[in-house]
């Protein structure tokens, strides 16, 4: 399954919940992402069909290893690009927004460039 920018999305709120809790429902997607509960459920459904979440019988959910993957991956770009962003004089609201819409279009190959250099 080629995941689209809302798949990502979904992924990076389930990491980001499953680290503030446990237990992470869709209620809690809805509450944090601020969509509709019919948009979360379709969203859950294909992402659990692709391979990327684990619906439990109480309703709970987990990111498979590679729901996890790319969670994580994008995550990342998202806390350095944020990070960087401000570093540059960007407000912290602006930062987390464009670092938002970077996040999913930047390249491995670039995203990694930008890694090794900030770490020199």
């Amino acid at each position: 399954m080629n995941l689209q920018e809302s798949g990502e999305m979904y992924l990076e709120t389930i990491l980001i919940l499953s680290k503030k809790s446990p237990l992470v429902r869709s209620v809690d997607v809805k509450e944090y992402m601020g969509f509709s509960k019919p948009s979360v459920s379709r969203a859950i459904g294909l992402l659990k069909d692709g391979g990327y979440v684990i619906v439990g019988e109480n309703g709970n959910l987990s990111l498979t290893e590679e729901g996890r993957r790319v969670a994580e991956k994008i995550y990342e770009r998202h806390t350095l690009l944020t990070q960087i962003l401000i570093k540059l004089g960007v407000d912290e609201d602006t930062a987390t927004t464009d670092a938002c819409k970077i996040e999913h279009d930047i390249s491995d190959k670039s995203f990694e460039a930008i890694k090794n250099h900030i770490k020199k």
